[in-house]
């Protein structure tokens, strides 16, 4: 219920003397023309706002070295960086006006959304609530139903039983050329491999996961599970932000490097695309990794402890070699709520539609590679030099075609490993070892080309030899350790 009291229109925050007489400085030597008020402008620039430091630098030339040195010296004076310092000033004085013309009821009991939101962040109860998310979320609705029962569907009664005939029939009958018709059909043509990648194994795959992603994201829940993991995160050099790009990263690791760049510090940008690209799978590659291993409950157990121990593992020894503070973390949490089934709908929708505006060219495109590589006789040359590798971490000559695939694409790579374990050519230790270097293995061109564009290209390809000389060298360790156990063999 609010309070009759007058305040005033203009309602200014008053920051302690330290702030404030830096304020007082950036403002006196300021004299190009902005938008905002010069006060709002120094202050956006104590906080490090790339925008404004651009414009800043611009309009003001030579002058901009004298702010710097006001903002390093600023700096020195807290053990938080200044976005933090600042952003809880505000929020205290808020409180403060607040609590003058707001008063608040306690209530006798507490609602399901207030148990809830307690629960879901307390490490006792936040992590068996998360494995549930994950058990019921990913690996049932995803990898049982959307990996298992309806990829099933598609691809082995629709494009194996109707589809893929039909078409290497067509085209075999009325082009006459032999080169054309690979092109189009057969074992690597664009309609019989790209198009049933894309469409019956992948599309059913992204499309629950991301379902699944939206009803987690229209609860609320994504803020509680980033104040959850934020302990461990600062382990590895990161804070609970980050768990924001790594969720992202389940749907498409691409699009999760691109929002890693509002993580605040260079440190946390690097640390996080680096996770990214060795030890997060896409959706697309989590949904046929887990129809994969979901018949061998014992492998998908594996797969899940190696990947994670690699996960905090990599992260932790980055965090002890990257110099640079720790991280701070704070997040407004919102209320918890049933999520709308409009709100879910339309978010999967224009994710879909994303999917297949932007992801379906690129298998295309993948097929184009592959068929022309085997007609060059590139692609031989290229797996020859993979066999041995493949063979070292215990795995058939014939995983070597798969993960020159999975560079084209993670969930293609993927998909080619599907098919041969539907061959039965994996056993299930093998099976196991193939999906965990497969996962690890070097990003897609998509994500390698965002890696160049958001950390530059000489970052992004230091990281790529690191994960490519890693995930063998992980298989090689996984697979040592599974047959010295006598693990699923």
């Amino acid at each position: 219920m609010s309070k009759q009291l007058s305040v005033s229109n203009s309602f200014n925050i008053t920051y302690d003397d330290i702030i404030e007489n830096s304020i007082r400085k950036i403002v006196n030597i300021l004299t190009g023309e902005y938008m905002l008020s010069k006060r709002a402008v120094a202050l956006l620039l104590l906080q490090e706002d790339e925008d404004i430091i651009e414009k800043v630098k611009k309009e003001e030339g030579i002058n901009y070295n004298k702010i710097n040195d006001i903002i390093e010296a600023t700096k020195q004076h807290y053990d938080r960086p200044l976005n933090y310092v600042i952003s809880v000033w505000r929020q205290k004085s808020i409180e403060k006006l607040t609590n003058r013309v707001v008063t608040k009821e306690e209530k006798g009991s507490k609602n399901i959304s207030d148990v809830l939101n307690r629960l879901t962040m307390n490490p006792i109860t936040g992590i068996p609530i998360l494995l549930l998310v994950v058990y019921f979320g990913l690996y049932k609705f995803v990898g049982v139903f959307g990996a298992g029962t309806v990829v099933d569907f598609l691809e082995a009664n629709i494009f194996e039983g109707y589809i893929n005939p039909w078409i290497n029939n067509t085209v075999n009958t009325f082009i006459p050329w032999k080169w054309l018709q690979d092109l189009l059909a057969n074992d690597y043509g664009i309609l019989t491999l790209g198009f049933r990648y894309a469409i019956a194994i992948v599309l059913p795959i992204v499309g629950a996961f991301f379902f699944m992603f939206s009803i987690i994201e229209d609860s609320g829940y994504l803020p509680r599970l980033a104040m959850l993991v934020d302990r461990v995160f600062k382990k590895i050099g990161l804070n609970g932000r980050a768990v924001i790009p790594m969720v992202l990263g389940f749907g498409c690791d691409t699009m999760a490097t691109m929002v890693s760049r509002t993580l605040e510090t260079k440190r946390e940008r690097i640390i996080s695309t680096l996770l990214l690209a060795l030890a997060i799978p896409c959706s697309a590659q989590l949904g046929v990794i887990l129809s994969l291993l979901s018949g061998i409950p014992k492998a998908l157990l594996v797969w899940m402890l190696f990947m994670v121990v690699v996960f905090l593992f990599i992260g932790y020894l980055t965090a002890k070699v990257m110099p640079g503070k720790k991280p701070s973390f704070y997040m407004e949490v919102p209320p918890l709520r049933l999520p709308k089934l409009t709100n879910v709908l339309s978010k999967t929708y224009a994710r879909m539609q994303w999917y297949l505006i932007e992801v379906i060219p690129l298998f295309v495109f993948a097929s184009v590679l592959i068929w022309f590589g085997h007609i060059t006789g590139l692609f031989q040359l290229l797996i020859s030099l993979i066999e041995p590798l493949v063979n070292l971490i215990g795995l058939p000559s014939e995983t070597a075609e798969v993960f020159l695939f999975g560079f084209f694409r993670r969930d293609y790579g993927a998909a080619g490993l599907f098919d041969l374990q539907k061959t039965g050519v994996l056993s299930p230790r093998q099976l196991v070892v193939a999906a965990a270097t497969l996962t690890l293995f070097v990003p897609c061109v998509a994500q390698f080309a965002m890696m160049i564009k958001e950390r530059g290209a000489k970052t992004a390809f230091a990281m790529g030899l690191f994960i490519l000389v890693f995930s063998f060298a992980a298989g090689f360790v996984l697979n040592w350790l599974l047959i010295s156990l006598g693990v699923l063999l």
